[in-house]
């Protein structure tokens, strides 16, 4: 199967060097550019691509926006030289399904675009661990520890019966995890709690 991508980037350069480099990888197929987020719009209603890469600073209409805009359309994936806390934290609250610096080799971002299509969150690892310092400063003792479980795949009753707590207690603590870690859903939390846990 053929994934169809958009590049977005508001440097001519390299947007149509990674389009470029994209275009030859297997199983992936670039539909179209473009320079900023409003243009992406435009551009993801005239082409319906699977998987949207895309810079967060652009002038118009910023990456964050119009992923916002977008999340629901199809697959968005931050692809920048910015791995401020912030930006990460905002880009995945409005929908972004990865993060990626832009000095992966075009073999891992051919790979990320599968995957990302695949609905896989994707942080690249320096993302991960600037996300896990301020996030993991912010949580309970029992939250931390809620949170150590996840990263081994444990589900919500599993590690209600581990803690000697109830499934609601633990659906509770689990939605505060992702509450305070701006995250989306349990799956960005298991990629995230096994950074922490891992270290890689």
């Amino acid at each position: 199967m053929t994934v169809r991508v958009l590049v977005v980037d508001d440097q001519e350069l390299i947007r149509d060097g990674i389009a470029s480099l994209l275009g030859i990888q297997p199983g992936v197929e670039v539909v179209g550019v473009g320079g900023d987020g409003r243009e992406a719009i435009d551009l993801v209603r005239l082409h319906r691509p699977d998987v949207v890469l895309m810079d967060v600073r652009m002038p118009v209409l910023d990456g964050v926006a119009a992923a916002a805009e977008l999340a629901s359309t199809c697959k968005v994936v931050m692809l920048t030289t910015f791995d401020d806390h912030d930006y990460v934290v905002r880009a995945l609250r409005a929908g972004a399904v990865g993060y990626l610096l832009k000095d992966l080799p075009v073999r891992e971002l051919a790979e990320a675009v599968r995957l990302a299509h695949a609905g896989v969150t994707q942080l690249d690892p320096s993302v991960a661990r600037s996300l896990a310092r301020p996030g993991a400063d912010a949580l309970t003792a029992r939250e931390t520890e809620v949170l150590r479980h996840v990263a081994t795949g444990a589900t919500n009753r599993e590690i209600a019966a581990r803690l000697h707590l109830s499934e609601g207690t633990v659906k509770n603590h689990v939605s505060r995890i992702l509450t305070r870690l701006g995250l989306r859903d349990r799956v960005q939390l298991a990629l995230y709690a096994r950074e922490i846990t891992t270290g890689r």
